[in-house]
């Protein structure tokens, strides 16, 4: 008997231990019921501080080598040009390289067609750092051989995007707040203390805008080409839970 003494001793320890924690855990379950769970979202305007022009020089001829070489001398020219401006080459780059074969009516027959010619078109995206060149950009270009535009799009650097963000979040974390006091209010209790806060990506858009370039015969036009910016709308969004009692 005195033997098992010990082994009572322990049993009953470890019964007591689990006793204790399921009572806490019971408590801990009991005190998450108080929760009020609030959602909110905060806005903040930023204007761009950068910008990528896309424009194509396109050629076309019978022979695709003729139009081939054609294109790359246009887009060289194109190149030099924005270089000499004081744009910086690695802020140049080719989005895009295309050979289209182009057909004449399909008098001849729909399963032999007759090429009529190639259409080659090579693609140039320029990303500025200073906003303001967009313009000037666009002129060089088309002055200099560019006879195809796409889209301008004005972004955010990753400095001003993260600090745009920052500033997002802290509204959006005042309103859940401001929500989950007007429910406590309601309810006739106060809130103690917060949870789990949970941070979704929110929103940091890029804005487009399309643009039309005229450069029938490669002549700079007298008038700059003028280009807005506009703004960009920054959102965060929080969900956040708060206890009370």
């Amino acid at each position: 008997m005195i033997r098992r003494l010990p082994i009572l001793l322990a049993l009953a320890a470890i019964f007591m231990i689990a006793t204790v924690g399921s009572v806490s855990a019971a408590s801990a379950d009991s005190m998450t019921d108080k929760v009020i769970q609030a959602s909110g979202s905060g806005n903040v305007i930023g204007t761009p501080d950068r910008a990528q022009v896309t424009f194509s020089v396109q050629t076309e001829n019978a022979d695709v080598k003729v139009a081939q070489a054609d294109n790359a001398a246009r887009m060289t020219k194109v190149i030099d040009a924005l270089v000499a401006a004081g744009i910086p080459r690695d802020a140049l780059k080719t989005t895009g390289y295309n050979i289209y074969t182009v057909y004449e009516d399909y008098s001849s027959g729909i399963l032999n067609p007759k090429v009529k010619a190639y259409r080659v078109t090579n693609t140039l995206t320029v990303t500025l750092h200073d906003v303001s060149r967009t313009g000037e950009v666009i002129d060089i270009a088309v002055a200099n051989g560019v006879n195809q535009a796409d889209s301008i799009q004005f972004m955010l650097s990753d400095a001003q995007s993260l600090a745009l963000r920052s500033e997002a979040l802290k509204k959006a974390v005042a309103n859940a707040r401001a929500d989950a006091e007007a429910v406590a209010g309601a309810m006739g209790v106060n809130i103690t203390g917060t949870g789990n806060v949970n941070i979704y990506q929110g929103y940091m858009p890029v804005a487009y805008s399309n643009y039309q370039a005229d450069s029938a015969m490669g002549a700079k036009s007298a008038v700059a080409t003028p280009i807005q910016s506009g703004d960009i709308t920054v959102t965060a969004q929080v969900s956040v839970t708060y206890t009370y009692n």
